[in-house]
């Protein structure tokens, strides 16, 4: 007789499973800290461009927005490797698993709004078009779709919790 019982978790333990979670979390953050390092040293370098000083007052405020929010999204994305060097051996690891977590979620939301705000910069230096922020929308709206609507969906649809 075959058992049709179907399995709903795991058998760890709450070290074991945060264990787990934060291998997968350093996973997913090397990939976003990659990008935003990456955006954040490419922003950093236009000031020093000729260019910077022939732009628009209002194009000016949107790139130091921009390197703000670079920083921001670098500082929160970062944070997470630090916590873990900090706390390492305090059996504080499920904690610092939740926390580590929030931490990337706010570092994913601010790399959202410094690629946005880059990729307006950029448009509007390119193209000085008035179609540009339509544009910016609708990527916006894309990364919405492919970092938050899918996972939640997938979420909504496949857990039960």
């Amino acid at each position: 007789m075959v058992d049709t019982v179907r399995r709903t978790g795991r058998d760890e333990t709450e070290e074991e499973r945060a264990d787990r979670m934060w291998g997968e979390l350093i996973q997913e953050i090397r990939v976003a800290q990659t990008g935003v390092q990456i955006l954040f040293g490419f922003l950093l370098t236009v000031v020093f461009t000729p260019k910077y000083a022939h732009l628009a007052h209002t194009d000016k405020v949107i790139y130091i927005v921009t390197v703000v929010l670079g920083s921001c999204a670098t500082g929160a994305l970062i944070g997470p490797v630090s916590l873990h060097r900090l706390v390492s051996g305090r059996r504080i690891k499920p904690q610092a698993v939740r926390i580590a977590s929030r931490l990337t979620f706010v570092g994913l939301v601010l790399l959202l709004t410094t690629m946005t705000a880059a990729l307006l910069l950029v448009l509007r230096v390119a193209t000085h078009d008035d179609w540009v922020p339509w544009l910016v929308t609708g990527v916006v709206a894309w990364y919405l779709v492919c970092w938050f609507g899918v996972p939640l969906w997938t979420r909504l649809r496949y857990t039960t919790k």
